[in-house]
């Protein structure tokens, strides 16, 4: 393996290049309207099962793009999603980010209830009055209650992102999802996580 005497503002699309070549080695080609998410989450990850596992409903990108053009807000389920998301570039277009799970009222609520701060945290971000996008990465127990305020009629994301990594009901939570009627992004398996999250906020914030 050479050394490759690459310019740090060509470092990035250097990256790109080489996850191109090693997708098109493989034998791996991308549908071309999500490959640039699916490239991104490799990028961030240097993990190519991403090519593999990475599902997309009906339209999603075009819906989510849509749903940002039009000033929808960002949820996260960590602070460290809510931190590697571009917010400058929400801001350009009306939308903020958000991550509850710190919050003084939601962990009292959490702890009367018995429950998870991620799920005490989704019924908060659902009281928002703008268009919701949720980016869970961690916390498969915030799929879940997304999914049950749905059920129940109570509340419907305008958009999930489900990548939660992890091993105690992280590959059911995410699958709830993949026969619903909500728009998403999810990440099949165990693999995922607050920085893959983030990187497929980016990935779409980038592409408008």
């Amino acid at each position: 393996m050479n050394y490759e005497n690459v310019k740090p503002a060509d470092i990035e699309k250097r990256s790109f290049e080489i996850i191109t070549k090693e997708l098109e080695d493989a034998g791996i080609f991308l549908d071309e309207e999500t490959s640039f998410i699916t490239k991104r989450c490799i990028h961030t990850s240097a993990d190519f099962d991403y090519a593999s596992t990475l599902t997309f409903s009906k339209g999603a990108v075009e819906k989510i793009q849509n749903l940002i053009r039009n000033g929808a807000c960002i949820v996260t389920d960590t602070n460290m999603a809510l931190s590697g998301i571009n917010k400058k570039k929400l801001a350009s277009f009306g939308g903020e980010a958000f991550c509850f799970m710190a919050d003084e009222d939601v962990a009292l609520e959490a702890s009367k209830r018995g429950t998870t701060r991620a799920q005490a945290s989704m019924e908060k971000a659902a009281r928002l009055d703008k268009d919701v996008i949720f980016a869970i990465g961690n916390a498969p127990t915030a799929l879940i209650k997304l999914y049950e305020m749905m059920e129940e009629g109570f509340f419907t994301p305008k958009f999930v992102i489900g990548v939660p990594v992890g091993f105690v009901n992280v590959v059911w939570a995410k699958e709830l999802f993949l026969n619903s009627d909500v728009p998403y992004i999810i990440n099949k398996g165990r693999k995922g996580g607050s920085n893959i999250a983030a990187a497929i906020c980016n990935a779409v914030l980038y592409s408008l």
